[in-house]
């Protein structure tokens, strides 16, 4: 049982981190600075960052280790969320993308 779920967290993970860099994808061509770095061709874990605009960040880290979502204001955490609150944070983020133009998303 045991091997079957490190097996499903991992295919967790791998999906998570193709999500990410489709979005960094979209939001690049809206015109924001947005980046996804992986460490190595595995897809085992990835740093996905975005500017909505000046001085407001958002960083979300997804390995095996765990999952992280952090807001940023001027160098400043204004919220960090962990697990399943920080994907469901992240879909919020991806709807807004989904059914907004890059003038909404950054009001």
């Amino acid at each position: 049982m045991f091997l079957r779920l490190a097996q499903q967290h991992q295919e967790f993970v791998q999906d998570l981190v193709i999500n990410l860099q489709a979005l960094t994808i979209i939001l690049e061509r809206r015109g924001y600075s947005a980046s996804c770095y992986t460490c190595g061709n595995q897809m085992k874990s990835a740093s996905f960052m975005v500017s909505l605009r000046e001085k407001h960040l958002i960083r979300f880290v997804v390995s095996d280790y765990g999952i992280t979502w952090m807001e940023l204001w001027d160098d400043r955490e204004l919220m960090k969320l962990e697990g399943a609150e920080a994907v469901k944070q992240l879909q919020e983020l991806a709807n807004i993308v989904k059914h907004s133009s890059p003038i909404e998303l950054t009001t």
